[in-house]
């Protein structure tokens, strides 16, 4: 543990994170974005224009019916919108279920039954994935499309133009609900993840503050895309709640257009996937970007390797930090602005969380013994629950600690070093992938008899899906098949979840009770990567 801060993670009794950001527009020229697109428009947003853009969509959809409580799915971009809609949805009290453009309709039908939401806002781009399962949510109210009118759905900017932009922010417990992330498992269905006002917080205390080091007058520049727990993680609750002017890019990754922005826009802190960093540490003439005013930058989601690193700090005299954090929490583990790096680590626990690596007791284990890593259930960050799913909340607990489902040992000072997962859960480019959902997809192809999905170690992910495959024809194993299983899986669940590679086989590892063994399949996959064998 930590001990050199002495912080207040513990929220209020009555707290709502949108009165942290409003305060932010008594100044009307103070910028809370700074936003260019693909095309090369731009726009530059207010904390005033924010506070008024976000208490009109507030009031209209008071006027709709929707109060405390109630729950709305965001599908949206990244554009003003979102973060309207976000500021405008905390002020209500409403509880925000954010939902990626690359969810597919039975994905989004999960989320409307199972969470009961009242409401979407959605891209007028993705409508036709709400059109299919709209009529089975049986809680749906309300549609409100961003963008182009659409028949059946509420236009956005036809609905709030003829509200007032003042609107006074319902009173929050900090321990009512605010925030329902939905994340992988290795089996069944997506897990509503629970987060009280509290979470934002104590995530504002220590991740903005000390590990991103977000000062007021800063430009902070985190790719998350809204629809994921990082964006609630940065673009939002760090930038904007501490004062910050958040840079988006509303458009495709490409390494050198990523540079250039962070050139012309003069971004002081940059939080990127480590795909993002390995990729640009990969272009040509590095020395040509001049990138004086980046001073802290940070990555999440997976290990950056050394090369990345050093790269960065040649170029551009940054120490590239790493953050470990998950859904169900906040930034449990990092190398903070100002602690010694150790290359290759995790960094320590941060400040206010009690995190440990335990055994299969529940007991912290010794130096340099690999066990799970858990944090208290006392966290300030933790998640309060899995909704209507009190079984798998109580699995995910060993005693009074929170299992991560990752492994790690622990130096001599107290730095952890990732071991990996120990779980089946697949990390790639950042992105969280249960194999369930990928071998569900597969199966339903009428030429798949049986199918296992691992990851797979890559160089520039991270990892990627690996799925072995036993046909029901084997004389039907071709290249045409992998693509058409790949192909099948995008139509069938979100597309970046589909197999990178695909693996003919003619039998799977399987226990003695039938289930198929993937930490088997993973080893294998590992052993293969590092020996060159594929």
């Amino acid at each position: 543990m930590m001990n050199e801060w002495d912080l207040n993670l513990l929220a209020p009794e009555y707290y709502n994170m949108a009165s942290d950001i409003d305060r932010h527009a008594n100044n009307p020229l103070k910028k809370a974005l700074l936003w260019e697109d693909e095309a090369g428009q731009t726009q530059e947003i207010t904390y005033l224009k924010l506070r008024r853009e976000s208490n009109r969509l507030a009031n209209a959809l008071t006027s709709l019916g929707l109060e405390k409580g109630d729950k709305v799915i965001i599908t949206l971009p990244r554009i003003p919108e979102a973060y309207y809609a976000y500021l405008g949805a905390l002020k209500m009290g409403l509880v925000i279920s954010p939902g990626s453009e690359m969810l597919m309709p039975k994905d989004l039908l999960y989320r409307l039954e199972h969470s009961k939401a009242k409401a979407v806002i959605c891209s007028h781009d993705l409508i036709d994935r709400f059109n299919q399962v709209k009529g089975d949510a049986r809680a749906l109210k309300h549609l409100i499309s961003v963008g182009d009118a659409v028949e059946g759905w509420i236009e956005y900017d036809t609905l709030t133009s003829s509200f007032a932009d003042e609107f006074e922010i319902v009173q929050t417990r900090s321990d009512d609900l605010a925030f329902l992330n939905y994340t992988s498992g290795t089996t069944g269905n997506p897990k509503g993840v629970i987060h009280h006002h509290s979470w934002a917080f104590a995530h504002q205390a220590v991740a903005a503050k000390l590990w991103l080091d977000v000062k007021e007058n800063d430009v902070i520049w985190a790719t998350a895309s809204p629809g994921w727990a990082k964006w609630n993680w940065s673009p939002f609750i760090s930038t904007l709640g501490s004062g910050a002017t958040g840079f988006v890019y509303h458009g495709r990754f490409d390494a050198k257009k990523y540079l250039q922005l962070l050139e012309r826009y003069q971004v002081n802190v940059l939080c990127c996937t480590p795909t993002e960093y390995r990729l640009m540490a990969k272009v040509d003439g590095l020395g040509d970007y001049k990138l004086p005013h980046l001073r802290s930058t940070v990555s999440a989601g997976e290990p950056l390797n050394r090369q990345v690193i050093d790269t960065f700090k040649h170029y551009f005299g940054v120490v590239v930090r790493d953050g470990y954090g998950q859904t169900e929490n906040s930034l449990l583990v990092g190398t903070i602005m100002g602690m010694e790096l150790k290359v290759g680590s995790m960094g320590k626990p941060t400040p206010g969380n009690q995190v440990a690596i335990i055994d299969e007791d529940g007991c912290p284990v010794e130096t340099g013994q690999v066990g799970d890593i858990a944090v208290h259930r006392s966290a300030p960050a933790l998640f309060k629950g899995y909704l209507n799913d009190p079984e798998r909340t109580a699995a995910a607990y060993r005693g009074e600690w929170y299992l991560t489902g990752d492994r790690a040992k622990r130096d001599e000072d107290g730095n952890f070093w990732f071991e990996g997962r120990s779980d089946d859960i697949i990390i790639s480019s950042g992105y969280t992938i249960g194999p369930f959902e990928v071998e569900d997809a597969l199966i339903k192809h009428d030429a798949v008899k049986e199918c296992a999905v691992v990851a797979s170690p890559d160089e520039v992910r991270g990892s990627i899906v690996k799925a072995f495959v036993i046909l029901k024809d084997t004389t039907e194993e071709t290249e045409e098949m992998v693509v058409r299983l790949q192909d099948h899986v995008k139509q069938t669940t979100a597309p970046y979840k589909y197999p990178r590679e695909i693996e003919f086989v003619r039998e799977l590892p399987k226990t003695s009770s039938g289930k198929i063994r993937r930490v088997e399949l993973r080893q294998l996959e590992e052993q293969r990567k590092q020996t060159g064998d594929q």
